[in-house]
This record gives structure tokens, C-alpha cells and sequence, in this order.
């Protein structure tokens, strides 16, 4: 793990407003600490060269949720319906990144309803969260990438506003526009269940991408938003890849060849978006990116993923969105399993459960676990640079 970057000056979600007479306080979980260090076995020099790849070269993680959970993980359903989630101001300065693109509570977002992907709830966290930013001068949002490169110069770090999904704009495609004017910058096309636009990962059949999904495509691309298709039915994936005038994202998967379940990514999807210039980022949310040879989910297993898709594709064309948060992400998992179609999009696959993914537990941690692995695993510094921030940043020059 990094030193705590020079910038950030120990400001803490909310400071300025007074706990239980403003907001409802919950006790949190801890941003530093809450499980154990991977020991990757470097040596000095070469702990000495991961903080020098992360210091001269930008590291982009593609997604993460990096809001802090309750210590009492049965409390996220009250936690999240005040609409106001902590942000790890103090974890993601201990994390050597440039930029995190932001997903907020998307799937678990209950503000106005037991259910997510309501226009108000993701109304409510987007707002929430940027009143909070305002307030430091730590982590800036950034709705262009010159605001990165910015950031990176400043020692800052930059916030892309995300959405797993476009299911909250129903079938009203101006909405597409406000989310654009509120700063959002990055949108998923279906979570897991279908929608207006077209199929999620866990339905028995992918009718594609439906005539809206395609006009909401073409307003994307219209708007410079990136498009993301991790959670997106097969079919629905290929279609999508096949309408956007530029390349896709995909911001949080593996390779289904790798392990079996509809969450992964099948080669043909992986190879469509590659060919069209896309980018995916592996992922690391608990028991997703398994392996045959890891299966008790860790940072080697996700490595797993990365060595495959790199092989398939070559390494312009892979990079890391983590999916991690502050907090037990199991049990966030065990609460939202219907919300999220967990079952349905992790298959039957059997496998060890772990309490978390070791070397890849929050976003505190997972930039210096993955450039420490490939330092250890003899890349390139053009390679590791390529696939911490690079590739991202090729396809956002294109998209934005």
C-alpha cells in the first residue's frame, strides 16, 4: 500500500455538517486495516519500483464503489436509504491511483424504493456524493480527461461519475443528457435483469439490444459518454459493440473461459470488443474472477483472468476495474442477492467462499497489489503503464 498522498489533508465524508443533528451516523467500516496485507514477496528495489510506476504513470481504475459500508454490514439496507453513503476520502489517498471512475450505490441504491435503479435514488447519490467532494480539494471530478491529467499534476485525484446500468432513464432518452449535464461520463446498457435498452447477464434468453437501446447508443456516442456492457447479455453485448460508433467498455469482468459462469465474458465478446478498439477491465468484486488453479478467490486468481484476456487480445486491450469498496463486500453481497441476481449470474459453478479477496479486498490496496504482481512477474514498465491507466485512456480520447 502507498503512503498517504501529500494533497490530502484528512477530511472525512460530511465534515461539514454536524453528525446526528444533519445526518444519521453510522458506524463504519475501517478504511485501512479491516483484513490482513498480501505479502507478495518483493523485494526492495522492487517495492521501490511500484511506487515509481504508480508516481510517473497514471493509473485508471475503470470501477469501483469506493463508499464505506457500515462495520455492521445487516445495517446497509437503513445506511443506504438515507441516500447519503461515506466516501474513502482517507483509503483511496493510501492508493496511488490518478482516477476512479465512481459507480455510487447503483444495484443497492433503495432511497425512494426496496428495489434499485430509480431516476431519484440515482439523483440523490450523484448529488450527494459530488456536495461532498465540493467540500475538500483532495479528489476533483472530472468530466474530461484533461481534468485527469490535471489532477495527476496536482497530486489530486481524479472522480469519473459512473452508472452499472441505464435502466433509470426508462424510456425517456433526454435523460440521457441530464445525467450528462450532471457529470456522468461512463453508462452501463442493462444490470444483469433486462430493461428498456436490452438483455442483463442473468436472463434465460437475450433478445438483444432493442430499437430504444440502439437510440440510446447513438445518444451516448452523440454525448461522449462510455459505454459499458459488463453486466449485458451476450447477444446484447455484441449488438452494442456492433452499434457504437466508437470503442466500448468493458469495465469489471474476466474470461468465461477461465471460469464458467454467465458473469465472465465469453472470447467472442472479449475478441468483438478488442477488434473495435474496446478495453476490459478484470474484476475482483468476491467469488466473480475464479479460477481452476485459484478458486479460492485472490489477487492471483484475478491474475488468472488478466493473463488470459492479455493472450486473447493482447495487452492494448486490458486493463483493471476491481469492484471493490470499503467494507465487507460478501456480506453486501449476502444482503442484495435479489437485487443483484447474484445466483443467477455467478452459475452453479461450486467453489470455496472466502471472507474477502486477498490482495484485492478494497481500492485502497488494489493498485499496488496489481503493478506489485507484475513487477514481480517481469512486465514491461511500457506494459504495466499500458494496463494500469494507458489502454483507458486510448479509448477515452476517442469516446469523449
Amino acid at each position: 500500500m502507498q503512503e498517504t498522498a501529500d494533497r490530502y489533508r484528512g477530511y472525512r465524508s460530511f465534515d461539514y455538517l454536524e453528525p446526528h443533528r444533519d445526518y444519521k451516523v453510522f458506524e463504519l467500516a475501517a478504511e485501512i486495516g479491516r483484513v490482513p496485507e498480501h505479502d507478495l514477496g518483493l523485494t526492495d528495489s522492487q517495492r521501490a519500483r511500484v511506487t515509481q510506476l504508480l508516481t510517473e504513470h497514471m493509473a485508471i481504475s475503470l470501477h469501483e464503489h469506493p463508499k464505506i459500508l457500515p462495520a455492521d454490514v445487516s445495517q446497509l439496507r437503513d445506511y443506504n436509504r438515507t441516500g447519503r453513503n461515506s466516501f474513502g476520502f482517507e483509503g483511496l489517498a493510501r492508493s496511488g491511483m490518478t482516477a476512479v471512475f465512481d459507480n455510487f450505490m447503483n444495484g443497492t441504491g433503495c432511497v425512494t424504493s426496496e428495489h434499485a435503479w430509480k431516476w431519484d435514488d440515482v439523483i440523490y447519490d450523484i448529488g450527494l456524493r459530488f456536495a461532498d467532494v465540493a467540500k475538500q480539494d483532495y479528489v476533483v471530478v472530472a468530466t474530461t480527461l484533461e481534468q485527469i491529467f490535471e489532477a495527476k499534476r496536482n497530486g489530486q485525484l481524479a472522480l469519473v461519475a459512473g452508472l452499472e446500468a441505464a435502466t433509470m432513464i426508462e424510456n425517456e432518452l433526454d435523460r440521457i443528457d441530464i445525467l450528462y449535464g450532471f457529470g456522468v461520463r461512463q453508462m452501463g446498457i442493462a444490470y444483469s435483469q433486462a430493461n428498456m435498452l436490452g438483455s442483463g447477464l442473468s436472463e434465460d434468453r437475450d433478445g438483444g439490444l432493442t430499437h430504444f437501446g440502439r437510440r440510446a447508443v447513438d445518444r451516448m456516442n452523440k454525448l461522449g459518454i462510455a459505454i459499458d456492457i459488463s453486466h449485458s447479455g451476450d447477444q446484447t453485448s455484441l449488438d452494442v459493440i456492433e452499434a457504437s460508433r466508437v470503442p466500448v467498455f468493458i469495465t469489471h469482468a474476466g474470461a468465461r473461459s477461465v471460469w464458467n459462469t454467465p458473469r465472465m465474458k465469453p472470447d467472442e465478446v472479449i475478441r468483438a470488443c478488442a477488434e473495435r478498439g474496446g478495453v476490459i477491465g478484470i474484476e475482483a468484486a468476491p467469488h466473480t474472477t475464479l479460477s481452476a488453479d485459484h478458486p479460492h478467490h485472490s489477487l492471483e486468481s484475478v491474475m488468472d483472468h488478466f493473463k488470459y484476456c492479455v493472450d486473447l487480445v493482447g495487452i492494448d486491450h486490458v486493463a483493471f476495474g476491481p469492484d471493490t469498496n470499503f467494507g465487507d463486500h460478501v456480506g453486501l453481497h449476502d444482503s442484495f442477492t435479489q437485487h443483484l441476481a447474484i445466483g443467477k449470474a455467478h452459475g452453479v459453478v461450486d467453489h470455496p467462499r472466502v471472507p474477502y479477496v486477498s490482495g484485492m479486498e478494497n481500492p485502497a490496496e488494489c493498485f499496488s497489489n496489481i503493478v506489485g504482481w507484475l513487477v514481480a512477474h517481469d512486465y514491461s514498465d511500457d506494459e504495466i503503464a499500458k494496463v494500469i491507466g494507458g489502454n483507458i485512456i486510448r479509448v477515452l480520447q476517442e469516446v469523449w
